[in-house]
């Protein structure tokens, strides 16, 4: 399927009919077109056909960038360099946001797209109706073939075009061939998977295919059979679906809750999350840009409307919870996702919630046992999915997967069991459970769910490895595992906050998202300024754009690992404080209380710190930066003797410092 509306030799181009031109691009255009579209492309055309006389090539109009979810207006292919060219008609300026707009276009042909990687991307935006421009043409620091986005009017946009092949004389020349049949692989981040699969694309157009990594689609396709066998069979069943940090278990789940939604057919499924920001976020997102899509469509919808279609598809679980509590009835939804399933609440603090907040006491049902006792009320069929992160417990009661093993021998003997292959790896926290279900009557084991590639990094995939490695002390490991990823994936070290808050906008180049993430028992970080106890607005910290001073971006507010897990950003910052410090004989763990920090004592509550810093340090798509502050001497709470430990076994792992 063509990514373009029009394409074309540039000398055929120039030769078409205008009409012609035209009409290709409305018959191709996916929506009913407005007025203000057709005179846009009218004058691109009338543009680009005196503009590109001198030259021949290949051009190509409103170019899909499916993890996006928009079109490039012009890309152009000329001798050895791919022209970006995002047209503002009548604009005199140029607004910061259509600067990041074209730059992000450049970046993600040069990220996502097999051939494109290795040649020079020019990305300009023309302002038509701009006044006294001088063009600069410059490469970027980062030296990765990306020039810095260009600003041109309609008068210079042929020297612009001229001069650039002039800077890049000598380079080699592109394949027209080849790079048309290039492959798209992106990475999108979970918000932008959410909203092009809600749009309607499929998970192959916005997830990588390659070989390195097993495909998302094959883990998607064997859940959707096991919910097709169950439905013709009137069968019960459960699936666990396992990956590393970053895989894509979120990605899977929301696919499979929006491919199970047919309203004609009674099939109803729901993606169930407790991690109160992630559907905050996901919700805001979907709405956001279901308005706009209407809106760009000449449609009228309501943020309301929008809103209560996306809060169908996307649930917190403890609403669902609620809702079943209320109503013994079996719930409308067949097929329920749990997302991090491993953080489902056990029987204790099950308990103890409904006694204090529901007013139920002697409730004696584990969170995993209920939501399973909920899907079990229908008479006929009915799928759950658990998405099981290993390593990821981080708040006190939660079960881990071993209670959903439990649970489902206990309780529920004629429920099919679909387990990965990878369950038994000592970070999903099964054990022995798992010997427990071996006389469960119907157990299959499918490699197929297991997704064993973080995604999260498109640079480096051995990124969760290395963090593991450096948590788990196993410092040859780490340093051997950092030269495969250090080339790829910056993460340096320094002891200045300020020197790492430069070092990220360096770094971030058009809307590449950056932010500081910390612990959230960093209580000793306020005099710099972090304050882990005053609370953010996760909307707004990870959605809202450059000029809103609540956004990360900003670099004022910082996100704790409650509000970042199962998020990502492009660059992080992690700022690491006294609570978590290295001695010569293992980790030490601390809470600070009152104005002293005490031992943790607890196994259980040392994991969830430890697993605290793991969700921070594998936050980050793109690079990051570690700052351990050097603490102070006339601050007892803020000794140097907490932090300079930590520091140093960082540098021995091979960090760089700044």
């Amino acid at each position: 399927m063509k990514r373009e509306y029009y394409s074309s030799t540039i000398t055929h181009f120039i030769k078409s009919d205008i009409d012609e031109i035209l009409g290709k691009l409305t018959r191709n255009s996916e929506f009913d077109l407005g007025q203000n579209q057709r005179d846009a492309w009218l004058e691109e055309i009338i543009i680009m056909q005196k503009v590109l006389a001198p030259y021949s090539g290949s051009i190509y109009f409103e170019y899909s960038i499916p993890r996006m979810g928009k079109r490039i207006d012009v890309v152009l292919i000329i001798k050895s360099t791919i022209f970006i060219l995002e047209f503002k008609i009548g604009d005199k300026e140029f607004s910061s946001n259509a600067l990041d707009q074209v730059w992000d276009y450049a970046l993600d042909l040069k990220n996502f797209h097999s051939s494109s990687h290795d040649h020079y991307i020019a990305p300009i935006l023309i302002a038509t109706n701009a006044k006294n421009i001088i063009p600069v043409i410059s490469l970027t620091p980062q030296s990765n073939q990306v020039l810095i986005p260009i600003k041109s009017n309609t008068e210079t946009l042929q020297d612009v075009i001229h001069n650039t092949l002039a800077l890049l004389e000598g380079t080699t020349t592109i394949n027209l061939t080849e790079w048309e049949n290039g492959r798209y692989c992106p990475t999108p981040t979970i918000v932008e998977a959410a909203m092009a699969l809600y749009r309607g694309h499929s998970v192959e157009n916005i997830s990588r295919s390659d070989a390195g990594a097993i495909n998302l689609t094959q883990t998607s396709e064997t859940v959707s059979e096991i919910i097709k066998s169950s439905r013709n069979k009137s069968q019960k069943s459960i699936c666990f679906v396992t990956g590393v940090p970053g895989a894509g278990k979120t990605l899977v789940g929301l696919n499979i809750a929006n491919k199970h939604i047919d309203k004609d057919n009674d099939l109803y499924s729901v993606f169930l999350s407790g991690n109160g920001p992630l559907v905050a976020i996901l919700r805001e997102a979907l709405t956001r840009d279901k308005v706009f899509c209407e809106k760009e469509k000449g449609n009228k919808i309501t943020k309301g409307e929008a809103m209560r279609n996306v809060k169908l598809f996307i649930q917190n679980v403890h609403n669902f919870r609620d809702d079943c509590l209320k109503d013994e009835k079996p719930p409308i939804e067949h097929v329920a996702l749990f997302d991090e399933a491993q953080r489902a609440w056990n029987l204790e603090q099950t308990a103890n919630f409904m006694q204090r907040k529901k007013g139920k006491p002697g409730f004696n049902q584990s969170e995993p046992e209920f939501l399973i006792s909920c899907l079990n009320r229908h008479p006929d069929w009915a799928v759950v999915v658990c998405l099981v992160g290993g390593g990821q417990e981080i708040n006190t009661g939660e079960a881990g997967i071993s209670e959903w093993i439990e649970c489902l021998n206990r309780s529920f003997p004629d429920w099919n069991i679909y387990v990965s292959s990878r369950l038994t790896d000592s970070e999903y926290g099964a054990g022995k459970v798992l010997d427990q279900i071996k006389t469960h009557k119907n157990v299959f084991t499918k490699d197929e769910l297991h997704l064993s590639v973080s995604m999260r990094s498109f640079r480096a995939e051995h990124v969760s490895l290395l963090i593991k490695q450096t948590l788990d002390i196993s410092i040859n490991e780490a340093q051997n595992t950092l030269t495969h990823v250090k080339s790829q994936y910056p993460i340096v070290i320094t002891r200045d906050i300020s020197k790492a808050k430069k070092w990220l906008i360096k770094q971030a180049r058009g809307s590449e998202r950056y932010g500081i993430v910390v612990s959230s028992q960093a209580e000793r970080l306020k005099p710099h300024a972090v304050f882990v106890k005053s609370s953010m607005d996760p909307i707004h910290w990870f959605l809202d754009d450059k000029e809103d001073v609540r956004s990360s971006y900003y670099l004022e507010d910082v996100a704790t690992e409650f509000d970042i897990q199962g998020l990502e950003l492009d660059w992080s910052c992690v700022i690491w404080d006294a609570d978590f410090r290295y001695t010569k004989t293992g980790w030490d763990y601390r809470s600070f209380v009152g104005s002293k920090w005490n031992y943790i004592k607890k196994t259980e509550r040392q994991m969830y710190l430890k697993n605290a810093y793991r969700v921070l340090l594998t936050r980050a798509r793109q690079g990051m930066v570690i700052v351990v502050p050097e603490g102070d001497t006339a601050d007892p709470t803020r000794n140097p003797d907490f932090y300079d430990p930590i520091y140093q076994y960082l540098k021995d792992v091979g960090f760089d410092e700044i």
